[in-house]
């Protein structure tokens, strides 16, 4: 490895190849003994091998005290080693374009900085989250957005209360027994038998159990582990008391008379 010589290495021009003098700065390419990656950093002639080091701690994750440096060219020939911590940087023969290689010497596995799986997580409680001045949660409870605004849960909860109240009201004019036209919206309209009316356990609200005059159902009057109402598989089906139309609703002849020859 070619260094300038004298007490005034570093401050003096350098030889060949660009060599940079001990002022300015140079870039580099740093690679690591534990990492794949490289990444370009440039960094001034004026600090020393020890200050390089501990600058590279947060580029490849080495402690400085277990750093071996090498130089390599452009061409990635091996120039030499910077085993001089009092050597400035400028004072070695380098240029823009060379790479610096750290030789870890900690005993570190290849790949246990980048796999960060490994990392300890800091986790934090909701109750120490939510006693933070400056968290999301706090921007937004001071300026009662969200599910911050009362008003606007409170409109919210009221809208659900009355179609609540709605569809309860539709539900009671629907008798069991009674003979209906459902219509929902995107299927044809269907003819049936109102089998079973009040709330279920699927989903929340108020429910209309339907027998379809044909196999255009989902079920048998069961969902899950609970029986609703009786009816042949594919007859069945649950929809919302407001698709549910009752009324004189006969079932419709499908076969078709023979012709008299």
């Amino acid at each position: 490895m070619k260094a300038v010589s004298g007490p005034g290495a570093g401050t003096g021009a350098g030889t060949g190849n660009g060599a940079c003098t001990g002022a300015g700065s140079v870039l580099l390419s740093v690679s690591s003994s534990l990492t794949a990656r490289r990444a370009p950093k440039r960094y001034s002639t004026g600090i020393t091998v020890a200050e390089l080091k501990c600058k590279l701690e947060l580029v490849v994750g080495s402690p400085a005290s277990c750093m071996e440096l090498e130089l390599y060219g452009t061409d990635d020939e091996l120039l030499g080693r910077l085993d001089c911590d009092e050597a400035l940087l400028g004072s070695y023969e380098l240029w823009d374009g060379c790479r610096v290689h750290v030789i870890d010497r900690s005993g570190a596995r290849i790949g246990e900085y980048e796999d960060v799986s490994q990392v300890e997580k800091y986790e934090m409680t909701e109750s120490d989250y939510d006693k933070r001045p400056e968290s999301v949660r706090s921007f937004l409870r001071q300026r009662q957005w969200g599910r911050f605004d009362a008003e606007a849960a409170e409109r919210r909860e009221q809208q659900l209360r009355q179609r609540r109240e709605q569809e309860a009201a539709l539900a009671a004019a629907l008798p069991v027994g009674t003979r209906c036209l459902v219509r929902v919206p995107g299927q044809p309209s269907r003819r049936g038998t109102v089998m079973y009316v009040g709330q279920t356990d699927f989903k929340p609200g108020h429910w209309v159990g339907v027998r379809y005059d044909e196999p255009l159902g989902k079920h048998d009057g069961s969902v899950g582990s609970r029986r609703y109402f009786e009816c042949p598989p594919k007859y069945g089906a649950f929809v919302k008391p407001q698709s549910v139309t009752p009324g004189d609703f006969p079932e419709e002849e499908l076969g078709l008379e023979e012709e008299e020859l």
